[in-house]
């Protein structure tokens, strides 16, 4: 189906006449056909049918032209019930000179623009003058057409939070409507749902996806979501840095790769508002632009990425090694990278859980950041990935508070970013405090502060919270596998050889390779394994290595 960007304008015509009916639209056709799309209509309820389609498929509609006299709806009960769908589209009723009175009330019932008596032979004279100003009219002052994924939701609802974050990330551009604003109210019921079906996609093609899953967004947005094969040389857990380069260079070196990600591309680094310290980029680079661009650079190559699956668990098959997903699927390969990063730890405290996605919220929710303008802003945390939240909350908040339990910043975060944190006038640093408690009913009003030292407690009003407090592996899926240290990060190479976790099943003569895991051919990169640098060249640098490592793996085979 072609693009909405590229479709024609629609003139809309219903007649229950077929005779009349295709009078109408050859009429129209001719004279208008070049520029604008005939749609035409036996009658008024098959009529809104076609206007709530158009309206989902985000299509622009100039002209509804309607005959009066229709069994079951009248030409002017259509028109007022097509206001609601199209109401900056151009009404003309089709009628006969006996209903003349009925036409000239129309205009204040249904703020008709024209109305047409028929027969209007010869058209040039009748006719096409009427439709030439009604559509001049028109396009003096055409509405705004959006051509992404829409998105109704509550303004407080997790899900519908989630939502906009799952298709920002992954770099699908997408239109916002709160569920109460006028265009939130009209897109639910051109779609048949209500507030109690939230949050509601609407596709560039015009499917309506009711409170949608993950797999279901990323399917109808023409992501993959299915591997294309049983067996790969390579699959990658994780799609952040480390797995995007693993990806990269195993593809660009001849190895049948899959990268497996559960949410977007990018990771942790994907979601940072800028990256100023990584080589190459002197002005910096969002997360986003940075992992987007080694995604396509994978994809070039000819890697497969699948999406919204989430590895349960890892499994030895002989020489095969086996990845099971929450879906109960399965997929093979002769060598698997672990680059499943890590996720933000959960913030403790009182209504804090409650709360989460309706003015809690974990890494940058960048899609959050416009909704923040002249607010009062509180940041958790003091490594980079807080102060880099900090610089770009401050573009649009009145305030940001950067609330660190240690004394300064200098212990964890780098110093070109405390320089910046400290030069911003709408960002101070508040040391050796925490927060203990989040509190509100439908959303976020205020938190509560603990001084470390003294145990003193101060209430803050603010509806929003960003929490940047360290970071958990997602290795729980490579429980009773693969070795990992008390913390939970997967232990390679040296790491093993020195703590002596080299498990006595190891089945080889040589000892583990350097990224190497307790079960061969299995590597880590990247942030999940234990001592690694935690940044974003030394997770690229590691996602390469490893698949040096699996070459040297698969010659032994």
């Amino acid at each position: 189906m072609d693009d909405a960007s590229t479709r024609k304008p629609v003139l809309l015509t219903v007649d229950d006449d077929p005779a009349v009916s295709r009078s109408v639209a050859r009429d129209l056709r001719r004279r208008y056909g070049d520029a604008y799309r005939v749609v035409r209509a036996d009658s008024g309820p098959l009529a809104l049918d076609a206007l709530r389609e158009l309206r989902l498929r985000g299509d622009q509609v100039a002209v509804l032209l309607a005959d009066h006299r229709m069994p079951g709806m009248t030409g002017i009960e259509f028109l007022e019930q097509a206001m609601d769908i199209y109401p900056q589209a151009r009404r003309v009723l089709l009628t006969a000179y006996a209903d003349t009175d009925v036409a000239i009330d129309a205009v204040n019932v249904v703020d008709l623009d024209h109305y047409l008596l028929k027969p209007w032979d010869p058209p040039e004279e009748k006719f096409y003058p009427v439709l030439d100003a009604q559509l001049e009219a028109w396009t003096a002052h055409p509405p705004r057409t959006v051509h992404e994924t829409k998105v109704v939701g509550h303004r407080w609802s997790a899900r519908s939070s989630e939502v906009r974050e799952f298709l920002a990330r992954n770099q699908v551009p997408y239109r916002w409507y709160a569920s109460d604003s006028p265009e939130g109210r009209v897109l639910l019921d051109v779609a048949g749902a209500d507030d109690s079906t939230l949050p509601v996609v609407v596709t560039t093609q015009g499917d309506v996806l009711v409170a949608p899953t993950d797999g279901e967004l990323a399917e109808q947005v023409g992501l993959s979501v299915s591997p294309s094969e049983r067996f790969y040389d390579l699959v990658v857990i994780g799609g952040g840095p480390a797995g995007l380069s693993a990806a990269l260079y195993g593809a660009s070196e001849g190895l049948r790769t899959a990268l497996v990600e559960r949410t977007a591309t990018g990771g942790q680094a994907g979601q940072s508002s800028r990256i100023e310290n990584y080589l190459g980029f002197p002005d910096g680079v969002s997360g986003a632009q940075l992992t987007e661009r080694a995604r396509r650079q994978a994809l070039k190559f000819g890697a497969e990425i699948v999406m919204t699956r989430d590895a349960v668990a890892l499994e030895v098959r002989g020489a095969a090694r086996s990845v099971r997903f929450d879906d109960g699927s399965t997929v093979d390969a002769h060598t698997v990278i672990v680059a499943s990063g890590v996720a933000y730890r959960e913030l403790a405290g009182p209504g804090v859980g409650a709360l989460t996605g309706r003015g809690v919220y974990y890494g940058s929710a960048l899609t959050e950041a416009t909704a923040c303008e002249d607010q009062d802003i509180y940041v958790v945390g003091g490594a980079n990935s807080a102060g880099q939240a900090a610089m770009y909350l401050s573009r649009h908040a009145k305030s940001v508070t950067l609330v660190v339990r240690a004394g300064s910043l200098d212990q964890s975060m780098s110093r070109y970013l405390i320089q910046q944190v400290e030069q911003n006038d709408r960002i101070r640093v508040r040391t050796r405090s925490e927060v203990v408690e989040a509190v509100g009913d439908d959303h976020l009003e205020r938190i509560v502060l603990r001084d470390t030292v003294t145990g003193e407690q101060e209430s803050v009003d603010t509806g929003w919270l960003f929490v940047f407090i360290g970071a958990a592996p997602l290795t729980t899926w490579l429980d009773g596998t693969v070795t990992r240290d008390d913390h939970g990060f997967v232990c390679a190479g040296h790491d093993l050889l020195v703590e002596g976790k080299v498990p006595d099943s190891w089945p080889l003569d040589r000892p583990p390779y350097h990224l190497e895991t307790s079960v061969p051919g299995v590597f880590a990169a990247g942030d999940v394994r234990a001592e690694s640098a935690k940044r974003v060249a030394s997770a690229v640098g590691e996602g390469a290595m490893a698949v040096m490592l699996v070459h040297r793996y698969l010659e032994q085979l």
